[in-house]
């Protein structure tokens, strides 16, 4: 019996039983996101926006990871996976799961056509239109569609054309009437052409720009019989690999975007009435060695639905949500510097306002106390108040760096916009380093008071960028404790020359130390559990895969260390499993905001939650990248009432949350909604009804802390 157990258990050596693979790991997520786009508690509009967005997700995932693969295996790169899979082994798995799940879009596509028609809008497809649409739509593509389209023939003496990254275009096969002779003609969709048409009238009616085409390509084939026909559309290799000889990167990513229109096609999409012929000719044109080929039944390119979100139905949405601007800076009549000396701030978005980290830059630009401003950008939108700021100031005469960040993927060419806008203003810009990106979010003003300078800091974990401040949930930690400053000035410093800071007296700097300092409270959680004390560690990250984390919060587990994750997307690491990880529940939050705040709280000693505990917020998630080839931070929460906010409020909340909750099956890597065993908790509703963290530090302690159970046999 003892032999027969021991044969059957398997060998937690092995990396494919102690590790999940990361790229089916993300299609996971992305299958969590389109399942959203199915639930019946949404606004039908809102459930469209979600699967618009698991089609927009596929995309970047195909045009980066898959193409990523895709080239180890043309290059012979026999790298393997964490989980130890070679690259031709996941790109199998990949393409598998790929194809369900652009299945499953299509169900959930058709399932809201019915559902949208019923409540007067209308996304047409091959389907038939009124005679009123009809005539409007064919009298539109004669004046707006025909003018710039530019059919082009199929033979020897016309080379195939070029088709762009995320292009969409159409094959017929045409018959000439008079001769019978045959022709293939290609049609590409110009990329300022709206993807979706909307007929005018009370009931909206959309149809893809694509099928308009089709449907009036007898206007444009006059003399021909249309035999056949159908769509597609490319994605193409879109990554940007930095060359380390790269002399000027301005130079060299302008001409970098520019290549990356025209990279290897990784996937093919086709209509289900594509034409064979027509495919072949495809397929031989495009060069799809490494490919995915996929024949949709239904819409190609999803992600285009989010035209049809915008429309003006409030009805089919959600409530529309105000950010409240933070009490604590109203108290001081809106004087952002003067609520910072008063004592340190904590902000959480998008329930309380980003408009606070504006303001703080705004009224540094105009304040003649200020001397200097420095401020790192990853990402900041096409419309930037942050940019605006930083102009102001510089304009206004004060001392101040940009550190711009070129290798933010698909913001390089809003970046080098930025950084010349910047310049032109006066404004020190500096690109940081060749080999690692630079990603950590933080700001940071010198004032001249009285006694001297006073240097504030802003940190955060998200993005300088008006749109996802409105979308994303994200803190914004403000301080003027000196310690900081000083840390502050220290990383601008090793990002500007390149000065590596010997020691910082607070935050961890990555790749300089945040790993090594993660693993000492880990190990001293491990201590703690040995020695017989409290010992638990909770985090909030976005993705987990880095292995060396991993497998310390597995030693950590058998240490009998409690450790509860909340993991929005990638989670490599397995859960839940015996002699592994009994001790480790992994749990996912997919909801009407999209999570990114990442904290970690280590237990101290004490049960958490408590006042000992030892908190951080980071602009890095716990994979290879993060903690090895970007500059990032990691940032200790030690002002008592912003600790018992971030632990007691934010990070608490999210593990009581029941109604947007995933957990992780360590055994399967299968994810199954929660289900509730009494009062359901929303943790995007209590915040959107409790907006503002000031003077509420205890609102969620001990009160549910008994209802924490967040995997079988309990956490």
């Amino acid at each position: 019996m003892d032999t027969a157990t021991s044969t059957d258990a398997p060998d937690l050596t092995a990396p494919e039983n102690r590790y999940f693979n990361r790229e089916l790991s993300w299609l996971s997520f992305n299958e969590r996101v389109l399942a959203e786009a199915r639930n019946p508690a949404y606004p039908l509009l809102e459930r469209l926006r979600f699967l618009s967005i698991s089609g927009s997700n596929l995309d970047e995932f195909m045009m980066i990871r898959v193409a990523g693969l895709a080239g180890q295996v043309r290059t012979g790169v026999g790298r393997v996976s964490i989980d130890g899979k070679t690259p031709t082994q996941q790109l199998a798995a990949i393409k598998a799961k790929v194809s369900e799940l652009e299945r499953m879009q299509q169900a959930a596509l058709s399932e809201l056509r019915q559902l949208l028609a019923a409540n007067g809008i209308h996304i047409k497809g091959k389907d038939s239109l009124t005679p009123e649409a009809d005539s409007w739509l064919r009298a539109w593509f004669l004046d707006h569609i025909m003018p710039v389209i530019t059919p082009q023939a199929i033979d020897p003496a016309h080379p195939f054309p070029f088709v762009a990254n995320g292009g969409i275009g159409a094959l017929f096969n045409l018959v000439r009437e008079e001769d019978d002779s045959r022709l293939v003609e290609m049609v590409l969709v110009p990329s300022m052409l709206p993807r979706f048409v909307r007929v005018p009238g009370e009931e909206a009616t959309y149809v893809a720009i694509e099928r308009l085409i089709c449907r009036y390509a007898q206007l444009l084939f006059p003399g021909f019989r249309i035999e056949g026909d159908g769509v597609f559309r490319v994605l193409r290799d879109s990554d940007i690999e930095v060359e380390e000889e790269a002399e000027d990167l301005v130079r060299y990513f302008r001409s970098a975007i520019q290549r990356r229109r025209r990279g290897q096609v990784i996937m093919l999409e086709l209509d289900e009435s594509f034409d064979p012929a027509a495919e072949e000719l495809l397929r031989d044109k495009l060069g799809l060695e490494q490919a995915l080929v996929n024949k949709t039944i239904g819409m190609i390119g999803v992600s285009g639905l989010a035209k049809v979100v915008d429309e003006d139905r409030p009805d089919l949405k959600f409530t529309p949500y105000t950010p409240r601007y933070p009490e604590r800076v109203m108290e001081h009549d809106g004087d952002v510097f003067a609520s910072i000396r008063e004592k340190d701030i904590v902000i959480h978005h998008p329930y309380e306002s980003f408009e606070v980290v504006v303001d703080f830059l705004r009224q540094a630009a105009a304040d003649p106390a200020v001397v200097s401003i420095k401020q790192a950008l990853y990402r900041a939108g096409q419309q930037s108040p942050v940019i605006n700021a930083l102009c102001a100031a510089a304009e206004a005469g004060k001392s101040v760096t940009a550190v711009v960040e070129l290798k933010a993927r698909f913001d390089e060419e809003q970046n080098l916009k930025w950084a010349a806008e910047l310049e032109r203003a006066g404004v020190q810009v500096i690109y940081g380093f060749i080999d690692w990106k630079t990603h950590a979010k933080i700001s940071m003003v010198v004032r001249e008071e009285e006694g001297g300078y006073r240097t504030y800091c802003h940190f955060g974990t998200g993005n300088y960028h008006p749109v996802t401040t409105k979308i994303y949930t994200d803190l914004s930690y403000f301080t003027a404790d000196p310690a900081f400053g000083r840390d502050a000035a220290r990383l601008f410093n090793f990002i500007t020359g390149y000065v590596e800071p010997q020691q910082t007296e607070l935050i961890a700097i990555s790749p300089l130390n945040l790993r090594e300092r993660l693993y000492e409270h880990i190990d001293q959680e491990i201590a703690n559990a040995e020695a017989g004390k409290p010992a638990a560690i909770w985090a909030k990250v976005n993705s987990i895969t880095e292995k060396g984390i991993i497998d310390r919060l597995y030693e950590a587990s058998q240490a009998g260390v409690h450790i509860v994750l909340v993991v929005r997307g990638i989670c490599c690491l397995r859960p839940g499993v015996p002699g592994l990880s009994d001790n480790i529940s992994v749990k996912s939050i997919i909801g009407r905001f999209l999570e990114h705040s990442r904290i970690w709280a280590f237990a101290n000693g004490e049960p958490l939650p408590s006042d000992r505990a030892r908190i951080y917020i980071s602009s890095a998630d716990a994979m290879s990248r993060n903690l090895n080839r970007r500059v990032e931070t990691l940032v200790p929460i030690v002002n008592p009432t912003v600790h018992d906010q971030v632990l007691e409020q934010v990070l608490l909340a999210n593990l009581l949350d029941t109604e947007q909750s995933w957990l992780l099956d360590g055994e399967t890597g299968e994810y199954e909604r929660v289900e509730d065993d009494g009062e359901p908790f929303n943790c995007h509703d209590y915040f959107m009804t409790n907006p503002s963290l000031s003077g509420r530090g205890g609102a969620l302690k001990d009160s549910r802390v008994p209802r924490l159970s967040l995997r079988k046999g309990g956490a």
